[in-house]
């Protein structure tokens, strides 16, 4: 056996370690690509809904979480444009509460929030 191939299956083998892990660890990922200010953002608002004690700061931090497992930050950010934009008046007020696809986005958010609820309040 040539004692320069047992250096190469060594790289190889730790190679593919790796790369089973970052498969592994990509939908774990997907769902920690919410900022710090966003989560944070969510649990004072569930918390000011919910009350303000440490109890409710865990179940809040945990809804966030759940919510972060269903939809990535792109859509959940849009998802709260969507949601600001409806209460404006005339037109374009109008065009947030009516169109379809803004719709269907917001029932996303809903389902994702129905399952936070049941597995952490």
């Amino acid at each position: 056996m040539d004692d320069n191939n047992v250096p190469r299956r060594g790289l190889l083998a730790a190679t593919m370690v790796v790369l089973a892990f970052s498969l592994f660890a990509a939908p774990a990922a997907l769902a920690n690509d919410y900022p710090t200010e966003a989560r944070v953002d969510y649990v004072l608002g569930c918390m000011a809904a919910n009350g303000n004690s440490y109890l409710t700061m865990q179940k809040c931090s945990c809804s966030i979480d759940v919510i972060a497992e269903h939809l990535p930050y792109e859509t959940y950010e849009q998802i709260d444009t969507v949601m600001s934009m409806q209460d404006q008046r005339g037109e374009l007020g109008v065009l947030f509460r009516t169109e379809r696809g803004m719709q269907d986005q917001l029932q996303a958010l809903r389902q994702a929030q129905a399952d936070a609820n049941l597995r952490c309040f």
